[in-house]
């Protein structure tokens, strides 16, 4: 049975995954969904109560009764290259691509409705809080004089998008940013505003979890680092990340939260104070991981092909012995 990966042209960490992929022997096939309708094909048919369907690409005819998994990295946007692109073709590519591997039997990391619920950050928040991970005061408004209360309550601040990334092509990486003391809020009438307490940190912790497993990076503060600098992306070189273990008071809210949002994988940033408390920023389902193995030397490719690679289970032909009748 078949991998299927489905991410852009241009994907390093897919790359990454796919050579360990190969090692297990598993066939797998790497489909861009944005070059239907011309280097990808699809066909469907549903008929005698069976859905039949195929995949083309790369020269490959792939059958989506015959996947054992679905994973959905980075897929460019459906029908986005082709001849005459438009709006509607992306929709009616979108539905047909999607709609026909929801009618297979492949476990999904991660599946696309789950998927696109867990982007929103406000869920984020209160599933996390649900789930009993520690998370900073918070505070999404396109209200200036409930932004300057806030700020009251909570003088020190940052500010940060609530989608992520900017979508432009490519994504441009928005930075979390400090909120400098008298502030005027009247700006946050024009689009809402994310506004969060700031923790005062002494590491920063991304923690990616595959399945059951969870890989824990740790990157320590300086001493006398510019306190300004919130963003991890963005601060100056420091300390390199290192593999650290998680608390065992984080992970049993960890795995609730995956269990809940039903995400196969999730990358997790966390922040840890000067109590080795870990506070929860925000949990990306697609996030990135290549940095942290580069880095850390933690085998996250390798546990993710194997997640991938695990034989499918065989669904009952039946339901507790009833058969099937004709109304």
């Amino acid at each position: 049975m078949t991998v299927l990966i489905l991410t852009c042209e241009e994907d390093v960490t897919a790359d990454m995954v796919v050579v360990h992929l190969n090692a297990t022997g598993a066939p797998v096939v790497r489909v861009d969904p944005a070059d239907l309708t011309g280097g990808v094909a699809l066909s469907g048919e549903y008929v005698h109560g069976r859905f039949r369907g195929h995949l083309s690409a790369g020269g490959r005819l792939v059958s989506i009764g015959g996947l054992r998994s679905v994973w959905v990295r980075r897929p460019g946007i459906p029908a986005g290259r082709a001849a005459q692109p438009s709006a509607w073709l992306t929709e009616e590519a979108a539905q047909a691509l999607y709609g026909m591997l929801r009618g297979s039997d492949a476990r999904w990391m991660n599946h696309p409705d789950a998927a696109r619920r867990a982007r929103h950050k406000p869920w984020q928040l209160r599933l996390a809080q649900r789930c009993g991970l520690p998370v900073p005061a918070t505070l999404i408004t396109t209200f200036p004089l409930a932004a300057r209360e806030f700020s009251e309550r909570y003088p020190d601040l940052v500010v940060k998008p609530v989608s992520g990334a900017h979508p432009q092509d490519p994504p441009r990486a928005v930075p979390t940013s400090r909120v400098p003391p008298d502030t005027d809020f009247s700006a946050v009438a024009f689009g809402p505003t994310l506004l969060q307490r700031r923790i005062s940190k002494r590491a920063d912790i991304r923690l990616t979890v595959v399945g059951d497993r969870m890989l824990a990076a740790r990157k320590a503060t300086a001493a006398d680092a510019d306190p300004d600098e919130v963003d991890v992306r963005f601060a100056a070189p420091g300390a390199p990340w290192r593999p650290t273990d998680v608390p065992s008071c984080i992970a049993p809210g960890v795995r609730a939260y995956l269990r809940e949002a039903e995400l196969a994988y999730g990358a997790f940033d966390f922040v840890e104070d000067a109590d080795g408390t870990w506070w929860f920023l925000e949990c990306n389902q697609s996030g990135q991981f290549g940095f942290v193995e580069v880095e850390t030397g933690q085998p996250i490719a390798r546990t993710i092909a194997e997640w991938l690679a695990r034989p499918v289970p065989e669904a009952p032909s039946h339901v507790n012995g009833a058969k099937r009748t004709a109304c």
